[in-house]
């Protein structure tokens, strides 16, 4: 899967423009928060957010922060889901964990050589790492429902 794939995938998860304000992330639309719109430059309403921005800003923070490229197909996009999701750095941390690997929160070159030998199973201890992580989260009883969603989608799309 490349990031174009990866990307129009993620919309669906994602979705266009939500104000919820019981979400930590505060307004978003096609999944990009406030926070993270404005430290990229985006000065206008979150409601009119361009798709394209919203790829750019996918790629940069997420997509090339994760390394996702250089990881195992049977991992990538879940890796690049749970950065968007939760950030670069927690998604690290379910990967190394998942790998066997000291969970310091950053993808280097060991990550990168412990997924690509971890196997099969990679996808599925990453997906577990991850869903523990969710429900230990005060705000799990609201968003259980779409989270385990969530990573079930990924899991029912893991291909050997």
């Amino acid at each position: 899967m490349n990031f174009d794939q990866a990307f129009e995938r993620l919309l669906g998860h994602e979705g266009g423009y939500v104000n919820d304000p019981d979400d930590p992330g505060g307004e978003t639309n096609w999944g990009i928060t406030i926070a993270v719109a404005r430290a990229e430059g985006y000065t206008g309403p979150m409601r009119d957010l361009p798709v394209d921005t919203a790829k750019e800003i996918y790629r940069k923070r997420y997509w090339t922060a994760v390394r996702a490229d250089e990881l195992p197909d049977l991992v990538r996009f879940d890796v690049f889901d749970g950065a968007v999701n939760h950030g670069a750095s927690q998604s690290a941390k379910w990967l190394q964990r998942a790998v066997g690997a000291q969970p310091d929160g950053v993808i280097g070159a060991q990550t990168v050589a412990a997924a690509r030998a971890a196997g099969s199973q990679i996808g599925a201890h990453y997906n577990g790492q991850r869903l523990q992580f969710y429900t230990d989260l005060t705000i799990w009883p609201k968003y259980s429902k779409g989270w385990a969603r969530r990573v079930a989608s990924n899991l029912l799309n893991l291909k050997d």
